[in-house]
Protein backbone atom coordinates (compact mmCIF):
# COMPACT_ATOMS: atom_id res chain seq x y z
CA UNK A 1 0.00 0.00 0.00
CA UNK A 2 2.50 2.11 1.18
CA UNK A 3 4.22 2.61 -2.62
CA UNK A 4 0.88 2.54 -4.36
CA UNK A 5 -0.96 5.62 -5.82
CA UNK A 6 -4.01 6.77 -2.92
CA UNK A 7 -6.75 9.22 -3.58
CA UNK A 8 -8.67 10.74 -1.05
CA UNK A 9 -11.48 12.90 -0.65
CA UNK A 10 -10.07 15.90 0.92
CA UNK A 11 -6.58 15.74 -0.49
CA UNK A 12 -7.06 14.73 -3.60
CA UNK A 13 -4.36 11.81 -5.70
CA UNK A 14 -0.82 11.51 -4.30
CA UNK A 15 2.04 9.36 -5.97
CA UNK A 16 2.38 7.47 -2.73
CA UNK A 17 1.53 6.77 0.78
CA UNK A 18 4.59 8.46 1.58
CA UNK A 19 4.65 12.04 3.68
CA UNK A 20 7.45 14.23 4.27
CA UNK A 21 7.35 15.47 7.61
CA UNK A 22 8.03 19.45 8.27
CA UNK A 23 11.29 19.84 9.62
CA UNK A 24 13.18 22.77 10.85
CA UNK A 25 16.25 23.49 7.94
CA UNK A 26 17.15 27.54 8.70
CA UNK A 27 18.30 27.68 5.09
CA UNK A 28 16.37 30.82 3.69
CA UNK A 29 17.88 33.87 1.34
CA UNK A 30 17.87 37.35 2.25
CA UNK A 31 14.66 38.95 4.49
CA UNK A 32 13.51 34.92 4.82
CA UNK A 33 12.90 34.00 1.30
CA UNK A 34 12.26 30.51 -0.21
CA UNK A 35 15.29 29.55 -3.19
CA UNK A 36 16.29 27.67 -5.48
CA UNK A 37 18.54 25.55 -3.21
CA UNK A 38 15.01 24.79 -1.47
CA UNK A 39 13.06 24.06 -4.94
CA UNK A 40 15.70 21.61 -5.63
CA UNK A 41 15.85 19.95 -2.00
CA UNK A 42 12.05 19.37 -2.08
CA UNK A 43 11.63 18.77 -5.44
CA UNK A 44 14.31 15.81 -5.44
CA UNK A 45 11.93 14.16 -2.74
CA UNK A 46 9.01 14.62 -4.84
CA UNK A 47 10.98 12.99 -7.87
CA UNK A 48 11.86 9.57 -5.97
CA UNK A 49 7.86 9.44 -5.32
CA UNK A 50 7.39 11.15 -1.63
CA UNK A 51 3.32 11.69 -2.24
CA UNK A 52 2.78 14.83 -0.04
CA UNK A 53 5.63 16.93 1.20
CA UNK A 54 5.06 18.91 4.09
CA UNK A 55 7.66 22.34 4.17
CA UNK A 56 9.39 22.83 7.40
CA UNK A 57 7.96 25.06 9.39
CA UNK A 58 7.50 28.54 7.99
CA UNK A 59 6.74 31.59 10.15
CA UNK A 60 3.70 33.52 9.55
CA UNK A 61 4.33 36.62 10.87
CA UNK A 62 7.73 38.62 12.27
CA UNK A 63 5.75 38.70 15.55
CA UNK A 64 5.88 34.75 15.54
CA UNK A 65 9.89 33.85 14.76
CA UNK A 66 12.06 32.59 17.00
CA UNK A 67 14.77 30.45 15.12
CA UNK A 68 17.55 31.33 12.76
CA UNK A 69 16.94 31.54 8.86
CA UNK A 70 13.77 30.01 8.38
CA UNK A 71 11.52 31.27 5.71
CA UNK A 72 8.44 33.45 6.41
CA UNK A 73 5.46 33.30 4.55
CA UNK A 74 4.18 37.50 5.47
CA UNK A 75 5.61 39.85 2.34
CA UNK A 76 4.90 39.81 -1.29
CA UNK A 77 8.38 39.05 -1.90
CA UNK A 78 8.19 36.42 0.93
CA UNK A 79 5.17 35.00 -0.98
CA UNK A 80 6.09 34.81 -4.47
CA UNK A 81 9.51 33.26 -3.55
CA UNK A 82 7.73 30.35 -2.59
CA UNK A 83 6.61 29.75 -5.75
CA UNK A 84 10.01 28.16 -7.32
CA UNK A 85 9.30 25.62 -4.78
CA UNK A 86 5.59 24.63 -5.61
CA UNK A 87 6.34 24.76 -9.42
CA UNK A 88 9.34 22.55 -8.92
CA UNK A 89 7.31 20.21 -6.85
CA UNK A 90 4.74 19.69 -9.10
CA UNK A 91 7.07 19.28 -11.94
CA UNK A 92 7.78 16.37 -10.17
CA UNK A 93 4.48 14.99 -9.49
CA UNK A 94 3.99 15.70 -5.63
CA UNK A 95 1.74 17.80 -3.69
CA UNK A 96 3.00 20.31 -1.35
CA UNK A 97 1.84 21.73 1.62
CA UNK A 98 3.08 24.80 3.79
CA UNK A 99 3.41 24.61 7.30
CA UNK A 100 2.34 27.52 8.89
CA UNK A 101 4.20 28.20 12.06
CA UNK A 102 3.95 30.69 15.19
CA UNK A 103 6.57 30.14 18.16
CA UNK A 104 5.10 31.82 20.50
CA UNK A 105 7.37 31.74 23.46
CA UNK A 106 9.62 29.74 22.54
CA UNK A 107 11.41 32.46 21.22
CA UNK A 108 13.45 35.60 22.46
CA UNK A 109 12.67 39.49 21.73
CA UNK A 110 16.20 38.74 19.18
CA UNK A 111 13.62 37.29 16.94
CA UNK A 112 10.34 39.37 17.42
CA UNK A 113 11.77 42.73 16.53
CA UNK A 114 12.54 43.77 20.64
CA UNK A 115 8.90 42.84 21.37
CA UNK A 116 7.93 40.23 24.13
CA UNK A 117 7.25 36.75 22.66
CA UNK A 118 3.52 36.15 22.84
CA UNK A 119 2.32 33.37 24.86
CA UNK A 120 -0.73 32.01 26.52
CA UNK A 121 1.26 32.70 29.93
CA UNK A 122 3.76 35.56 31.19
CA UNK A 123 5.97 32.50 32.25
CA UNK A 124 9.13 31.95 30.35
CA UNK A 125 10.20 28.42 28.90
CA UNK A 126 12.97 26.76 30.96
CA UNK A 127 16.06 26.34 29.69
CA UNK A 128 18.25 28.02 26.96
CA UNK A 129 17.79 29.23 23.66
CA UNK A 130 19.80 27.46 21.33
CA UNK A 131 19.52 29.48 18.35
CA UNK A 132 21.32 32.33 20.18
CA UNK A 133 22.39 30.91 23.46
CA UNK A 134 20.45 33.32 25.96
CA UNK A 135 17.62 32.13 28.37
CA UNK A 136 14.22 31.92 26.32
CA UNK A 137 12.53 35.58 26.43
CA UNK A 138 9.96 36.39 29.23
CA UNK A 139 6.56 36.45 27.14
CA UNK A 140 3.67 38.57 27.16
CA UNK A 141 0.59 36.59 27.78
CA UNK A 142 -2.07 37.98 24.54
CA UNK A 143 -4.81 40.01 25.43
CA UNK A 144 -7.86 39.27 23.03
CA UNK A 145 -6.72 41.48 20.50
CA UNK A 146 -3.29 39.82 19.89
CA UNK A 147 -5.23 36.65 19.80
CA UNK A 148 -7.97 37.70 16.92
CA UNK A 149 -4.63 39.72 15.03
CA UNK A 150 -2.28 36.42 15.51
CA UNK A 151 -5.69 34.53 14.34
CA UNK A 152 -5.49 37.13 11.14
CA UNK A 153 -2.09 36.64 10.49
CA UNK A 154 -3.07 32.39 10.12
CA UNK A 155 -5.47 33.48 7.57
CA UNK A 156 -3.15 36.00 6.07
CA UNK A 157 -0.48 33.47 6.09
CA UNK A 158 -2.85 30.64 4.30
CA UNK A 159 -4.12 32.67 1.45
CA UNK A 160 -0.37 33.45 0.86
CA UNK A 161 0.52 30.56 0.64
CA UNK A 162 -2.88 29.56 -1.81
CA UNK A 163 -0.95 32.35 -3.74
CA UNK A 164 2.39 31.01 -4.26
CA UNK A 165 0.81 27.76 -5.86
CA UNK A 166 0.86 25.37 -2.33
CA UNK A 167 -1.93 22.60 -2.19
CA UNK A 168 -2.52 23.22 0.95
CA UNK A 169 -1.24 24.24 4.49
CA UNK A 170 -0.65 22.86 7.59
CA UNK A 171 -1.34 24.66 10.95
CA UNK A 172 1.40 23.91 13.37
CA UNK A 173 -0.64 23.06 16.69
CA UNK A 174 2.33 20.74 18.47
CA UNK A 175 5.67 20.57 19.80
CA UNK A 176 5.33 22.97 22.34
CA UNK A 177 4.81 26.09 20.21
CA UNK A 178 1.80 28.75 20.34
CA UNK A 179 -1.07 27.28 19.75
CA UNK A 180 -0.04 23.98 22.03
CA UNK A 181 0.81 26.95 24.37
CA UNK A 182 -2.84 27.32 24.98
CA UNK A 183 -3.87 23.48 24.72
CA UNK A 184 -1.27 22.28 27.29
CA UNK A 185 -2.43 22.70 31.24
CA UNK A 186 0.95 22.66 32.28
CA UNK A 187 1.60 25.92 30.14
CA UNK A 188 -1.74 27.75 30.17
CA UNK A 189 -2.53 29.63 33.37
CA UNK A 190 -5.10 31.53 32.17
CA UNK A 191 -8.52 32.57 33.91
CA UNK A 192 -10.03 34.03 30.98
CA UNK A 193 -12.26 32.09 28.47
CA UNK A 194 -9.05 30.86 26.50
CA UNK A 195 -7.97 29.01 30.07
CA UNK A 196 -8.65 26.91 32.63
CA UNK A 197 -11.46 23.81 31.32
CA UNK A 198 -10.30 21.88 28.00
CA UNK A 199 -13.18 23.33 26.19
CA UNK A 200 -11.64 27.33 26.59
CA UNK A 201 -7.82 25.41 26.29
CA UNK A 202 -8.73 24.46 22.76
CA UNK A 203 -11.01 27.74 21.80
CA UNK A 204 -8.17 29.58 20.35
CA UNK A 205 -6.82 26.14 18.63
CA UNK A 206 -10.20 25.83 17.13
CA UNK A 207 -10.81 29.52 16.16
CA UNK A 208 -7.32 29.58 14.11
CA UNK A 209 -8.71 26.13 12.05
CA UNK A 210 -12.50 27.53 11.35
CA UNK A 211 -10.80 31.24 10.08
CA UNK A 212 -8.05 29.41 8.50
CA UNK A 213 -10.39 27.09 6.83
CA UNK A 214 -13.41 29.72 5.69
CA UNK A 215 -10.16 31.04 3.88
CA UNK A 216 -8.96 28.58 1.61
CA UNK A 217 -11.28 25.32 2.32
CA UNK A 218 -11.04 22.67 4.48
CA UNK A 219 -9.78 20.21 1.37
CA UNK A 220 -6.74 22.48 1.57
CA UNK A 221 -6.23 22.66 5.44
CA UNK A 222 -4.31 19.75 7.48
CA UNK A 223 -3.57 20.12 11.69
CA UNK A 224 -0.48 19.26 13.65
CA UNK A 225 -0.67 18.14 16.79
CA UNK A 226 1.56 16.07 19.57
CA UNK A 227 -0.78 15.45 22.07
CA UNK A 228 2.38 12.60 23.18
CA UNK A 229 6.02 13.14 22.73
CA UNK A 230 9.62 12.67 24.16
CA UNK A 231 10.86 15.63 25.87
CA UNK A 232 13.76 14.36 28.34
CA UNK A 233 11.30 11.36 29.13
CA UNK A 234 7.63 10.88 28.07
CA UNK A 235 5.11 14.30 27.46
CA UNK A 236 1.79 13.96 27.44
CA UNK A 237 -0.81 16.68 27.65
CA UNK A 238 -1.70 16.08 31.22
CA UNK A 239 -5.31 15.99 30.86
CA UNK A 240 -4.72 13.54 27.45
CA UNK A 241 -8.33 11.41 27.38
CA UNK A 242 -10.16 14.16 28.62
CA UNK A 243 -8.65 16.71 25.87
CA UNK A 244 -8.67 14.15 22.65
CA UNK A 245 -12.05 13.51 23.89
CA UNK A 246 -13.53 17.30 22.93
CA UNK A 247 -10.23 18.12 20.68
CA UNK A 248 -10.88 15.57 18.15
CA UNK A 249 -14.87 15.92 17.48
CA UNK A 250 -14.40 19.86 17.55
CA UNK A 251 -11.65 20.06 14.62
CA UNK A 252 -13.87 17.68 12.52
CA UNK A 253 -16.85 20.47 13.26
CA UNK A 254 -14.74 23.17 12.17
CA UNK A 255 -14.54 21.34 9.23
CA UNK A 256 -10.98 19.99 9.34
CA UNK A 257 -10.83 17.04 7.25
CA UNK A 258 -6.67 16.11 7.88
CA UNK A 259 -5.17 15.66 10.93
CA UNK A 260 -0.82 14.85 11.12
CA UNK A 261 -0.47 13.20 14.70
CA UNK A 262 3.67 14.04 15.35
CA UNK A 263 6.10 12.79 17.96
CA UNK A 264 9.71 13.95 16.43
CA UNK A 265 12.62 12.00 17.16
CA UNK A 266 10.70 9.35 19.71
CA UNK A 267 9.05 5.83 19.60
CA UNK A 268 6.37 6.03 17.89
CA UNK A 269 4.15 3.36 19.70
CA UNK A 270 4.76 4.92 22.96
CA UNK A 271 3.60 8.23 21.50
CA UNK A 272 1.72 9.35 18.24
CA UNK A 273 0.48 6.01 17.40
CA UNK A 274 -0.80 5.58 20.72
CA UNK A 275 -2.32 8.45 20.36
CA UNK A 276 -3.53 7.36 16.76
CA UNK A 277 -5.43 4.42 18.12
CA UNK A 278 -7.31 6.28 20.82
CA UNK A 279 -8.53 9.27 18.27
CA UNK A 280 -8.42 6.45 14.71
CA UNK A 281 -13.05 5.37 15.80
CA UNK A 282 -13.46 9.19 16.63
CA UNK A 283 -11.72 11.07 13.17
CA UNK A 284 -13.72 10.05 9.76
CA UNK A 285 -10.71 12.31 7.95
CA UNK A 286 -7.33 11.76 6.57
CA UNK A 287 -4.94 10.70 9.59
CA UNK A 288 -0.99 10.62 8.72
CA UNK A 289 2.36 9.73 11.40
CA UNK A 290 4.80 7.55 12.02
CA UNK A 291 8.04 9.44 11.75
CA UNK A 292 10.07 6.53 13.49
CA UNK A 293 8.77 3.49 11.17
CA UNK A 294 10.69 0.60 9.15
CA UNK A 295 8.78 0.00 6.07
CA UNK A 296 7.26 -2.78 7.43
CA UNK A 297 5.87 -1.38 10.41
CA UNK A 298 4.51 1.16 8.21
CA UNK A 299 2.71 -1.27 5.50
CA UNK A 300 1.36 -2.56 9.53
CA UNK A 301 -0.28 0.59 10.18
CA UNK A 302 -1.74 1.25 6.43
CA UNK A 303 -3.59 -2.07 6.21
CA UNK A 304 -4.96 -2.36 9.49
CA UNK A 305 -6.40 0.69 9.12
CA UNK A 306 -4.52 3.06 11.65
CA UNK A 307 -3.06 5.88 9.12
CA UNK A 308 -3.93 6.91 5.78
CA UNK A 309 -0.13 7.99 5.17
CA UNK A 310 2.95 7.49 6.51
CA UNK A 311 5.16 10.08 7.38
CA UNK A 312 9.25 10.32 7.37
CA UNK A 313 11.60 13.18 8.78
CA UNK A 314 15.22 12.27 9.43
CA UNK A 315 15.29 9.33 6.75
CA UNK A 316 14.14 11.33 3.78
CA UNK A 317 17.04 13.90 4.97
CA UNK A 318 19.43 11.15 4.97
CA UNK A 319 17.53 9.18 1.88
CA UNK A 320 16.31 12.13 -0.52
CA UNK A 321 15.49 8.90 -2.76
CA UNK A 322 13.49 6.82 0.01
CA UNK A 323 10.71 5.80 -1.95
CA UNK A 324 12.88 4.55 -4.65
CA UNK A 325 14.92 2.33 -1.89
CA UNK A 326 12.02 1.02 -0.67
CA UNK A 327 10.74 -0.41 -3.75
CA UNK A 328 13.93 -1.79 -4.29
CA UNK A 329 14.69 -3.02 -1.00
CA UNK A 330 18.03 -1.20 -0.80
CA UNK A 331 19.52 -0.18 1.98
CA UNK A 332 18.46 2.70 4.34
CA UNK A 333 21.35 4.99 5.13
CA UNK A 334 21.53 6.46 8.72
CA UNK A 335 20.76 9.91 9.69
CA UNK A 336 23.53 11.57 11.36
CA UNK A 337 23.55 15.10 12.54
CA UNK A 338 26.02 16.30 10.53
CA UNK A 339 23.92 16.25 7.93
CA UNK A 340 21.63 19.39 8.82
CA UNK A 341 24.36 21.40 7.86
CA UNK A 342 23.33 21.11 3.98
CA UNK A 343 20.45 21.29 1.98
CA UNK A 344 21.50 17.64 -0.12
Amino acid sequence: MLLENYTHSALGQVQSRIAMAAMTRGFCGADHTATPQMADYYAKRARAGVGLILTEGTIIHRSGDGYNNVPHIETAAQTESWRQVTTAVHAEGGKIFCQLWHCGRISHADYTGGAPPLSSTNRAAEGMNRQNNKPFGAPKAMTHDDIQEVVSQFVVAARNAMAAGFDGVEVHGGHGYLIDQFFDARINDRIDEYGGSVENRCRFGLEVMREVIAAIGGSAVMVRLSPSREMGGLYDWPDLHAMLEYLVPAAHGTGLQMLDISCANADYYKTSGRIIRLIRKAWPGLLIGGASLSQQQAESELSDGWLDMVTWGRALIANPDLPVRFRAAAPIAEFSRDMLSSLA
